[in-house]
């Protein structure tokens, strides 16, 4: 079924994380997706995720539909002007590839090019708006288009944000849903109960709330982002069980299982897991959390 339908219908959607290849040898990366194939929804595949560059997610999405993988492509705001991200969004359509998610992306200072220089020529809402004249038949010059695309469209809210800041996110919330937005993805989340509460701030019946589940791939990488990552919080007791364990693979996998069965339960839209180079480990992560 397809995404839009699954998401429309109410079923528990799941999505993956794939990351393209640094460089051109997408064997792994088809390898690993035909491992779920059928078992996952749809495969997103990052922009240049924090800022590192890789193949792009237009290209891996276009592998990844060619062997039968329905994909969601992330547009990111970063790199391209506005004659570049619409001529991606173009291309996008005519290769099949309907669902799409609008990101501001990560600072460039912090990736393996900082001499970079971001573009940012349109803003998240501004992308938005985009999609929407594109799919009106006509380009942000006004003029008019050889065929019109169709998209599914999505975007990202940070449900960390702390204090009036996330007034500021859930006010954007709204405007995205009126330009069309229908599933909204968020960072990670590791402590269910917080994220909760801001579950009873948003309208579920207007969008679709897919949250992020990370796979821990230590003690070490869940302490960094307790401490580093502003607003993140991970309960002391994930850390711990993972230190304590004889496997401490494995001990992240059920983590990522145990969080994956817990929003499912809370009533979320679905769930999209996020293996961070990890996508070999996504079909353990599956079975652990009973997913088909």
């Amino acid at each position: 079924m397809p995404l839009q339908k699954k998401i429309k219908s109410g079923d528990f959607v799941v999505l993956g994380e794939f990351e393209p290849p640094k460089g051109v040898d997408f064997a792994p990366f088809l390898k690993n997706a035909n491992q779920v194939k059928g078992r996952v929804d749809a495969l997103v595949v990052p922009e240049m995720g924090n800022a590192v560059l890789k193949a792009s997610s237009l290209g891996g999405c276009a592998m990844l539909q060619e062997a039968g993988v329905e994909t969601v492509f992330q547009v990111c705001c970063r790199d391209r002007n506005r004659l570049a991200l619409q001529a991606d969004l173009l291309s996008a359509s005519a290769l099949g590839i309907r669902n799409v998610v609008v990101t501001a992306g990560e600072d460039i200072r912090f990736g393996d090019h900082p001499q970079a220089r971001a573009v940012n020529d349109l803003d998240v809402i501004g992308l938005l708006e985009t999609l929407q004249k594109l799919q009106g038949g006509k380009d942000l010059a006004g003029i008019e288009l050889k065929g019109s695309p169709t998209y599914f469209m999505g975007s990202t809210i940070d449900t960390s944000t702390p204090g009036g800041l996330l007034e500021i996110e859930l006010d954007s919330l709204k405007k995205k849903i009126d330009l069309g937005v229908e599933y909204i993805i968020t960072n990670p989340v590791f402590d269910t109960r917080r994220f909760q509460q801001f579950v009873k701030r948003v309208d579920t019946t207007q969008v679709a709330i897919i949250p992020t589940v990370l796979l821990l791939k230590s003690a070490g990488m869940a302490r960094y982002i307790d401490r580093n990552i502003k607003g993140t919080s991970i309960p002391s007791e994930i850390i711990t069980g993972i230190q304590k364990a004889p496997d401490k693979v494995q001990e992240c996998i059920a983590i990522a299982a145990r969080i994956t069965a817990q929003l499912k339960e809370m009533g979320m839209a679905g769930v999209l897991i996020s293996t961070v180079g990890w996508e070999d480990r996504l079909p353990q992560i599956l079975d652990e959390a009973k997913l088909s």
